[in-house]
């Protein structure tokens, strides 16, 4: 089955590469002709884009920064991280307009409804910035918001293991890939982590698939775009 428009959510720390932080422009060049053979397709891309990998908001609250504060740092760098990508698309051929939910107009187009559609009929990527605009909210819950609004057939949950495991792989070389997780075992099982309650129980409500797969691996953005994903599918 393939996909007539996807969102694709990218964290921050995946854009940051081989580097502990920052962007790895190398890799944004990379992510530009993955999703070059995905628009070839004919299918639509939008993309939200995470901030950790120059600050998250949740962890730099305290001592003297309250939560919003920390929550508004987080969203400038999703915009940083946004832009950036902006421009490496465009550099490497890739249509791309970077839309911001944040106020941002001297640096990037305020996002709204109607004119990211303009956009995805112009066969152009759009990429979101400044997550949800509100704080509270994590990227992913804002993920799953823009699917919904811009009527996205999937949301394609990139992450650095292939999908979703009946333990921690990272510390269980042994932990078994689930093809499948309902959504509401998704949002009532404590140890499925991959993605915030508040953003599967959103998915969950509107019957919006999420596919959680490992996007760094070349051609997997255009397999799960197509249905063809190795990940785990997590739906009602």
């Amino acid at each position: 089955m393939s996909y007539k428009r996807i969102l694709l959510k990218i964290s921050g720390e995946q854009l940051s590469g081989r580097y502990e932080g920052g962007i790895d422009a190398e890799l944004g060049s990379w992510l530009a002709d993955e999703i070059k053979t995905v628009q070839n397709s004919g299918i639509e891309v939008v993309i939200m884009v995470g901030g950790g990998n120059f600050a998250r908001g949740a962890q730099l609250a305290g001592h003297g920064i309250k939560r919003v504060t920390a929550d508004q740092i987080g969203m400038l760098g999703t915009m940083m991280n946004a832009l950036a990508l902006n421009d490496i698309f465009e550099y490497r051929g890739l249509q791309s307009r970077c839309l911001s939910n944040i106020f941002a107009e001297q640096v990037a187009e305020p996002f709204v409804h109607r004119l990211a559609e303009k956009h995805l009929a112009q066969q152009r990527v759009v990429i979101v910035a400044g997550g949800i605009g509100r704080p509270y909210l994590t990227t992913d819950t804002a993920a799953v918001s823009l699917a919904l609004e811009l009527s996205c057939d999937v949301v394609l949950k990139a992450t650095k293991f292939d999908g979703v495991f009946d333990q921690d792989p990272a510390t269980n070389p042994k932990a078994i890939r689930l093809p499948h997780v309902s959504g509401d075992e998704a949002v009532r099982n404590p140890s499925i982590r991959v993605m915030d309650k508040a953003a599967l129980g959103l998915a969950l409500e509107h019957n919006l698939p999420i596919i959680v797969f490992d996007a760094l691996n070349s051609g997997s953005i255009l397999a799960a775009a197509n249905g063809r994903h190795t990940g785990t599918l997590i739906s009602s």
